[in-house]
């Protein structure tokens, strides 16, 4: 079993989670001003990512681009198409698309991982029950270096939408509120919003 085998109600129960779906979750983010970098990319990139339309494109032409962009602004650990491997036995192996840290290292993968980011070509729901398994390993992979980092925050996107996610202890809460790319400073302000929080604290 991996990351990719679970389903919401498999999540679920595997980790006795408590599932909470609270309406915009990251409404007190502040926005993050997008660079013209990150504004003429996306203008070039867009319709070839729509044309395409597979989540190999989405992947490299929009959500990278995104992510790059927040690592301008907040000192992170990125980190793209990496195995991560925490607890086999209970199904927590396997490859993340994105995992960001608050660790700067550029060849190893350290505590603590804040934020997961899993790519879907369409089917946001689909992809949520991955991406709550991922969060819950990086929940278990910080606690095995001795870091108590909690919440872990996670996001399914096609590129072009955005789900958020929040995991704390046993509890997921799964943000009602779809972000659209048309949001772009929001979608980054929530990005930013665990990086700006760990800087305060």
């Amino acid at each position: 079993m991996a990351y990719s085998d679970f389903t919401l109600p498999k999540v679920r129960a595997a980790f006795s989670l408590t599932i909470a779906e609270p309406a915009n979750l990251f409404a007190q983010s502040e926005p993050l001003v997008a660079s013209p970098v990150l504004q003429q990319a996306l203008q070039e990139n867009l319709p070839l990512a729509s044309a395409s339309n597979t989540e190999k494109a989405r992947s490299e032409l929009i959500i990278t681009p995104v992510l790059l962009e927040l690592r301008r602004h907040c000192p992170l650990g990125f980190f793209s198409g990496v195995e991560f491997n925490v607890d086999a036995a209970q199904g927590l192996n396997g490859f993340c698309d994105y995992l960001l840290t608050l660790s700067q290292d550029l060849y190893e993968l350290r505590q603590p991982v804040l934020t997961l980011v899993e790519a879907k070509n369409e089917n946001i729901t689909a992809g949520l029950g991955q991406c709550i398994a991922e969060m819950v390993a990086a929940q278990l992979f910080n606690q095995q270096g001795g870091y108590g980092v909690s919440p872990i925050y996670g996001c399914v996107t096609t590129g072009t939408e955005w789900k958020f996610l929040r995991l704390a202890e046993q509890v997921c809460e799964i943000d009602q509120r779809d972000y659209f790319i048309v949001e772009l400073e929001q979608i980054l302000g929530v990005l930013a919003s665990p990086f700006r929080q760990m800087a305060i604290a």
